[in-house]
């Protein structure tokens, strides 16, 4: 018979509470600065407030989203590079709540490993950070959660929650989209994360290290090129929507790329025709596709391909919105307009591709 062992703790078990106070020790000015009205942004109770009406808001509507960052995790694991993950985490539901018009409020984050290394896990909440402070969101709250056996040690995963507001009637898409709207493509930072299983299989077919250099960016290594953090629209495209009043819509070009994104956005009759000679491709997306010899519509539909963000535009102002975009930090190019769906089955023809992606390098 197998003598038991006394005094067992939870520690024998492989979770370390000490670590996890101690995680929250190193956390805590990180979260402190991305207070906002509304929020306090402080940590360690049970639930986080928000308050509407010190926010501003008279009469607002939530909207709410949730995200992760995919298998790009793998690559930051692999590679010891975990800075620009939050990022990542806080850009997917961020972008997404103002593709509707809403302000990102506050944003709660979610963390499980096999085990719990502070100092590591600290960089990734330093990134989150980040991209609350940049998007104007508190973060309010999160979760961590050490779990042997479920995980081995050094691998982990997130979860990312994010609320934002927007005055009741002001919300996007407008009703109002029509034919001969224009539409506008701000650049994206790169593959951003979606697509990665493919890309860490293009990588392996590819037999280029993390380590070693770039061959689209020399300056880099390939593992730092691909995990260029996701770019944040929320500042630009709040402007665009409040300065000029011509926003119809916006499509947050996640997994499905263009064809399945912008019709999301679209009544159901319309669709949108785009110029793909004008798309601005990025290198990283040229060497993945010579890489894996990935036909042109695969590309549409897996990746960003360049361009992170639609914009639906009154086209009296497209000139206007350009600029204010402009002004704001982005890069835009005009890709096309709105136009009638067309066929039988109009859900299987809302994005007409005319001419080629320039995949040259």
């Amino acid at each position: 018979m197998t003598e038991r062992k006394n005094g067992l703790t939870y520690a024998d078990s492989g979770v370390d509470i000490d670590a996890g106070n101690r995680l929250v020790d190193l956390i805590k000015p990180m979260v402190r600065a991305t207070a906002r009205p509304g929020a306090d942004a402080e940590i360690g109770g049970f639930g986080g407030l928000f308050d509407l009406k010190a926010a501003g808001f008279k009469d607002p509507v939530l909207v709410a989203a949730t995200d992760g960052v995919g298998t790009k995790l793998k690559i930051a694991i692999e590679t010891g590079i975990h800075g620009g993950i939050g990022i990542d985490l806080v850009a997917m539901s961020v972008n997404d709540l103002v593709v509707q018009g809403a302000e990102p409020l506050f944003f709660l984050d979610y963390f499980a490993c096999g085990k719990l290394h502070p100092e590591a896990t600290a960089q990734i909440v330093a990134g989150i950070a980040e991209g609350c402070r940049e998007s104007g969101c508190a973060l309010i709250g999160g979760e961590t959660a050490e779990m042997p056996g479920l995980y081995k040690d050094g691998d982990y995963d997130l979860g990312g929650f994010a609320v934002g507001a927007a005055e009741r009637g002001t919300l996007l898409p407008t009703a109002d989209i029509a034919a001969g709207d224009a539409v506008i493509g701000l650049a994206s930072s790169g593959v951003h994360s979606n697509g990665y299983s493919l890309v860490r299989k293009l990588v392996e077919l590819s037999g280029v290290a993390y380590d070693a250099p770039a061959p689209f960016a020399p300056v880099m290594t390939l593992g730092a090129a691909l995990l260029t953090p996701t770019r944040l629209y929320v500042k630009s495209c709040l402007r665009a929507i409040r300065e000029t009043g011509a926003v119809k819509g916006l499509a947050h070009i996640t997994g499905g790329g263009f064809t399945d994104n912008i019709p999301r956005v679209l009544p159901k009759h319309l669709g949108v025709g785009i110029d793909l000679a004008r798309l601005p491709v990025l290198p990283v997306f040229k060497w993945l596709a010579e890489q894996g010899g990935i036909a042109e519509l695969e590309l549409l539909r897996t990746f960003n391909c360049g361009i992170g963000m639609i914009a639906i535009v009154r086209r009296e102002a497209v000139e206007r919105v350009i600029e204010v975009f402009t002004e704001s930090g982005e890069t835009v190019t005009q890709l096309g307009e709105v136009i009638e769906a067309k066929g039988n089955h109009k859900d299987e023809h809302r994005v007409v591709y005319n001419g080629h992606l320039d995949l040259s390098r």
